[in-house]
């Protein structure tokens, strides 16, 4: 790589809770780089989902171990990748989302990992925690990806942009319309939280949909969970976890075992394919004519899931991010990077239409090198 070039970093920890991904950038042209996760262990992955249930002491001592974790991954990724941070302008770390609740009196929301560390040891300077400003500003701090959308398809034919991460995330871009978006339902964090409970976490995710391709789902179980008051809710809407996790299994399933474990996964895939087809049907078709999906984040490697949407959504052409050049996994990240560029050289990096926020704003704050 040329060293006379500004690289940007992003780094994103989703709300599968399965590791942090970093993506190195090129704002003129944009252009992903280098992408890499780096997966947590079971251990930390537990002790991230298990976090609102910890004191003052517990919250802080994640606080500082996520930041130090960021910290030493990024500095392994510009290693690994010949990058050397005199080369980096700056990095957007958006964290780990602890709680998020848009909906109380005052809105609020929690995303851990000190920023410090990153700007101490790769000796980077770092934008950071997002979301708070957009609710200060009547918003709902999420989602943010859609200014991304804008940013990159926001010129040409009209394309739904399909995140699947945890939780899932639409928005519409395209020329003549005026970017929206909002979160879906559940992406893969159901799914996650079923195969990690019947494989006592060795395993964290339904690998190529395995489980799910062996098994029936139960639509009218589906139907059910389609009448949940999130989905009639109108956009601008958000969410986190607190919803769709282990207790929603439990409250569903009398429990998951070997005899139940592939319809249980081809139920829930299809849940979250079933959520994604409505939330379109009903809130952006009405207003945006688009042709064609595509989708990101780790449920775009699930090729049972795909399927799921595809078959929902059909006619609408339903394709994976790579196709355009984008890496699946890069999408979070890359957004984090650009919307950090663009803070640290103070220009406005948000989408309020998809927030509900009062205006446009420049969101994150800025630890210095």
């Amino acid at each position: 790589m040329s060293s006379n070039k500004k690289y940007v970093l992003g780094l994103m920890s989703g709300t599968s809770a399965d590791g942090v991904s970093i993506a190195a950038i090129t704002v003129k042209p944009f252009r992903v780089i280098a992408c890499k996760t780096y997966p947590y262990s079971g251990e930390l992955q537990a002790a991230i989902i298990s976090a609102p249930q910890l004191d003052a002491h517990g919250l802080s001592l994640l606080n500082f171990s996520l930041g130090k974790i960021f910290a030493e991954k990024t500095v392994l990724f510009l290693k690994e990748h010949h990058i050397a941070a005199k080369d980096v302008e700056v990095a957007g770390s958006h964290g780990q989302t602890i709680c998020h609740y848009p909906q109380e009196k005052l809105p609020h929301t929690f995303q851990l990992g000190e920023p410090s560390f990153i700007a101490e040891m790769a000796g980077i300077p770092v934008v950071s925690d997002f979301r708070p400003r957009d609710m200060a500003a009547g918003g709902e701090g999420a989602p943010l990806v859609p200014f991304m959308d804008e940013y990159l398809f926001g010129g040409g034919k009209p394309k739904l942009l399909q995140n699947i991460g945890g939780i899932g995330n639409v928005a519409v871009a395209g020329k003549g319309i005026k970017t929206f978006g909002f979160d879906t339902g559940p992406g893969n964090c159901l799914m996650d939280d079923a195969v990690a409970q019947y494989t006592k976490s060795k395993m964290t995710f339904d690998r190529n949909g395995k489980f799910a391709a062996a098994g029936t789902p139960d639509k009218k179980l589906v139907e059910k969970w389609l009448k949940l008051p999130f989905f009639a809710q109108k956009p601008p809407k958000s969410l986190d976890r607190a919803q769709f996790n282990r207790v929603f299994l439990r409250s569903n399933f009398k429990g998951i075992n070997s005899s139940n474990i592939n319809n249980v996964l081809s139920t829930l895939n299809y849940f979250t394919a079933a959520a994604i087809a409505q939330s379109v049907k009903r809130f952006i078709m009405p207003k945006a004519k688009a042709v064609e999906m595509i989708v990101s984040g780790g449920g775009a490697l699930n090729p049972v899931l795909m399927r799921n949407i595809a078959d929902l959504l059909s006619p609408i052409k339903v394709a994976a991010s790579s196709a355009y050049g984008l890496d699946e996994l890069a999408k979070e990240p890359a957004c984090f990077a650009l919307m950090a560029h663009l803070a640290y050289n103070g220009k406005t990096n948000h989408c309020p239409q998809a927030t509900g926020a009062a205006g446009k704003r420049i969101l994150g704050k800025i630890t210095p090198a």
